[in-house]
């Protein structure tokens, strides 16, 4: 009766208007609860693809970081060479071979050493490309003397003998080779010294003539670039990534300390389950847990757990490479609302602007619910592409409200994945796969322009960090990048491929010599003195770089081939512009 008498009192109009509204709403609720549904299965499975890139790309990282190590030593003493009887005699080809055993790795494996039972030593630190410091202990007692180098074949000169005595069969690394049943080793992470970072130790064992262990070889690997690489992987604002040993040292973490802070002049380090930082603690304990009911491989894994604080978290994690000796996980932890804050804010939006079409009109408000489900259709494919590792250059987005925040906080996480976070270039992966494409239209259009590769290096970025700090460093990368962006055309892609190397894709060039005017305009753009280290560095301080071509298709078929052989064009100019220079 309450029903009768209420429709009787209401107009027609609002009588038949009263339905739709329900209607309206009943749908708008409908298709909040989808949106959510299907954004939070988007944000899902992209952000477990995310964490998955996240812990490969450090993973990666730290294989190119550590795993050459072994190249090193093996130059600097291969294997089955016995031990040098006498160091006097033998110092010129041992210097020789320390030279090109720092050649392999300059950055970061720059210093290499031996020391033998009798407490001779033998060590070799390379400044730069041509600057060397060589120190020597010949005899086997008193202090060590060091000389400088220039070139490989340079006569030491500028002797000076140290203060203290420096006695190698003392030394941690050397004990711990000499009796180590395995002829390769690391050492425990240890704090340095001198620079109060992290260091761990490479070692190799020699045996002289009868197999008997004579000596020690070893290289230092500097642990900073860990931290650095750490501090760049920023997936969201919340997100933590780091590298533990199994016990829960930290080797580096993107945010915060991963040492204690320095007591009696003395730093030690930090374990993550200690750490101030909660994400830190609650990440590493979990997979602590994890690692105690099965062991972890390097296969990166993702799971969710809820942190102390009552955070859904997202966890990614795996071990480092077996094969490169260390006990080491890489652990990368997302809080979940970090993900669904867009999916959250648009789904808010659009019960907004549902309401506002009701009282508009009712074709508005099925206008306004169309546009909402075209957007979050267009993300859940965009977020389906990346998942399956479909890294398209993200679509430009237009719109101002809570879907385009959302459209465009998904973009930015693209061009992140595209993107070098220094430089703003094109970075590795991306320029593989610009690469990789620009070989597929070659074969299926049948161009008849070809394209060009080029590969440079800069020659002295990690003398500039040295001499000027690494803020200069940076920046010197920065400018350089904007040169080579600035002498191509709109159509070629620059990147930055790794540390001081950047490659180019030239789209199209009509031949070889139009590949070299290319270069020849770059060597004069970056010959040019740089803002970075104008008032800091002498007049005559130049970074200089060296620039290899390929060209496809008459230097190689695929990406590997373009790159390797590039690669090789501009290690044999650099080395012809060695051989020129006085």
């Amino acid at each position: 009766m309450q029903i009768r008498s209420l429709t009787e009192r209401l107009s027609l109009r609002r009588l038949l208007t009263l339905p739709y509204v329900v209607l309206i709403l009943a749908v708008v609720l409908l298709m909040g609860s989808l949106s959510w549904q299907a954004g939070r299965d988007a944000v899902g499975n992209l952000s477990g693809r995310l964490l998955v890139e996240a812990v490969s790309r450090i993973a990666v990282s730290l294989e190119r970081h550590v795993g050459g190590a072994d190249a090193v030593l093996e130059t600097a003493f291969p294997t089955g060479l016995p031990a040098p009887d006498d160091l006097a005699r033998e110092l010129g080809t041992l210097r020789t071979r320390f030279w090109l055993a720092t050649s392999v790795h300059l950055d970061p494996n720059n210093y290499v050493y031996y020391g033998d039972r009798r407490g001779q030593f033998l060590g070799l630190w390379r400044f730069s490309a041509q600057e060397a410091e060589l120190r020597t202990r010949i005899g086997g007692s008193g202090p060590r003397i060091l000389y400088r180098l220039s070139g490989i074949a340079g006569s030491p000169h500028a002797p000076v003998t140290e203060d203290r005595v420096f006695e190698p069969r003392e030394r941690p690394w050397y004990q711990a080779a000499i009796t180590s049943p395995a002829p390769l080793g690391w050492t425990p992470v240890y704090v340095d010294f001198k620079t109060l970072d992290l260091v761990v130790t490479r070692t190799k064992r020699v045996g002289n003539d009868v197999g008997e262990p004579e000596g020690v070889a070893a290289t230092d690997l500097p642990l900073q670039q860990v931290n650095a690489l750490l501090q760049r992987i920023a997936l969201t604002e919340n997100a933590v990534a780091m590298v533990v040993e199994a016990d829960g040292q930290l080797i580096g973490v993107s945010r915060g300390a991963h040492m204690k802070p320095p007591a009696a002049g003395l730093r030690e380090r930090l374990n993550a389950a200690q750490s101030p930082d909660s994400l830190v603690a609650a990440a590493f304990d979990a997979v602590h847990r994890r690692a105690a009911v099965a062991p972890l491989d390097a296969t990166p894994r993702t799971e969710r757990f809820r942190d102390g604080e009552g955070r859904d978290v997202q966890l990614g994690y795996a071990r480092v490479d077996p094969a490169l000796g260390l006990d080491w996980f890489i652990i990368v932890a997302v809080p979940r609302a970090d993900f669904l804050a867009g999916v959250q804010r648009s789904v808010t939006r659009a019960g907004v602007l549902a309401g506002l079409g009701i009282v508009v009109a009712l074709g508005l408000g099925w206008g306004v619910l169309g546009v909402v489900t075209r957007e979050l259709r267009e993300l859940a494919e965009a977020a389906r592409r990346v998942g399956e590792g479909l890294l398209d250059e993200p679509r430009e987005v237009h719109r101002q409200d809570e879907l385009g925040q959302l459209a465009r906080s998904f973009a930015n996480m693209q061009r992140r994945l595209l993107t070098d976070q220094l430089t703003g270039l094109t970075n590795r992966g991306a320029i593989i796969r610009r690469i990789e494409d620009r070989v597929l239209q070659q074969r299926r259009r049948g161009d008849r322009w070809p394209f060009a590769v080029m590969f440079v290096d800069l020659a002295r970025v990690k003398e500039v960090n040295k001499r000027f700090g690494h803020a200069v460093g940076d920046a010197v990368l920065k400018e350089t990048g904007q040169r080579l962006r600035a002498g191509v055309r709109i159509g070629d892609v620059v990147a930055r491929y790794a540390g001081d190397e950047f490659v180019l894709l030239l789209d199209s060039v009509e031949n070889r010599a139009d590949a070299e005017a290319a270069r020849g305009h770059l060597e004069i753009a970056l010959r040019a003195p740089l803002a970075a280290l104008a008032d800091i560095a002498p007049p005559d301080f130049a970074v200089g770089a060296s620039f290899g071509i390929a060209l496809y298709p008459d230097d190689g078929q695929d990406t590997d081939s373009l790159l390797r052989h590039a690669d090789a064009d501009m290690y044999a100019r650099r080395q012809a512009t060695d051989a020129d220079t006085p």
